[in-house]
C-alpha cells in the first residue's frame, strides 16, 4: 500500500537551522532523481516513524511537492537513538527499483528439533528488484523442509510477480547445520 505523506518546503541551511527544525518535531529531507532539481524538505517526525514502523518504501509527497518517492534512506545520530535526514528518490510507480527487504523465517525445520541439528538464519536481508508499484513489506523464506545438512539460499525463495534477485542466487539464507560432537 503507498502512504501519503505530507512535506513542507526547507529553506534554512546548516547545522544550527538543521537542530532547530528537529527540536520543532519534523526532520530535513530531500528528494532528488529523474533529472530533476534537488529540493530540500520537511516531514513529520511521527510520519516518519510510521513508515519506518510499517517498513514502507513508496510513498505520495504532497503539500510543497506532489511527486512519487521511494524512501531512499534514514540517516541516524551517532548513537543511533535518533533520526537525522531523510532521502525520498523520485520514482515513476511503473519503473523497476531495487530494495532491501527483511527475509522472515516461516515454519519448523525439522532438522533443527533434534538435539543433533541447529537452525542458523544467516542472511536477514536480501535486495530485490522489482516495479515499484509492487514493493512487499518482506520476503518469505519457508523452512519447514530444513533438515541437517541442508540450506536454503536465495534463488529458493519466492519473489513477488515481476521481481528479479539483485543479492547472489548462492547466498545462503537458513540452514541446519550438526551440532558439534552431536551423533546425527
Amino acid at each position: 500500500m503507498i502512504e501519503t505523506i505530507e512535506v513542507a518546503n526547507r529553506e534554512a541551511r546548516g547545522t544550527r537551522a538543521m537542530i532547530k527544525i528537529r527540536e520543532s518535531g519534523s526532520i530535513p529531507a530531500i528528494l532528488y532523481g529523474h533529472g530533476e532539481e534537488n529540493v530540500c524538505l520537511t516531514v513529520s517526525l511521527d510520519t516518519i516513524n510510521k513508515l519506518i514502523k510499517h517498513g514502507t518504501k513508496l510513498v505520495n509527497l504532497t503539500g510543497a511537492v506532489t511527486d512519487s518517492a521511494l524512501l531512499k534512506s534514514v540517516q541516524w545520530s551517532s548513537m543511533g537513538d535518533y533520526i537525522i535526514h531523510v532521502d525520498f528518490a523520485r520514482v515513476s510507480q511503473s519503473e523497476a527499483v531495487d530494495v532491501t527487504l527483511p527475509v522472515q523465517l516461516a515454519g519448523e525445520a525439522p532438522g533443527a528439533l533434534t538435539a543433533a541439528g541447529q537452525l542458523r538464519f544467516v542472511t536477514h536481508q536480501v535486495t530485490i528488484r522489482c516495479p515499484a508499484s509492487s514493493i512487499p513489506e518482506f520476503l518469505v523464506c519457508d523452512i519447514s523442509q530444513l533438515q541437517i545438512g541442508q540450506s536454503i539460499h536465495m534463488n529458493d525463495l519466492v519473489l513477488p510477480e515481476g521481481a528479479t534477485p539483485v543479492t547472489v542466487a548462492s547466498v545462503v539464507i537458513a540452514q541446519v547445520a550438526a551440532v558439534a560432537g552431536a551423533a546425527t
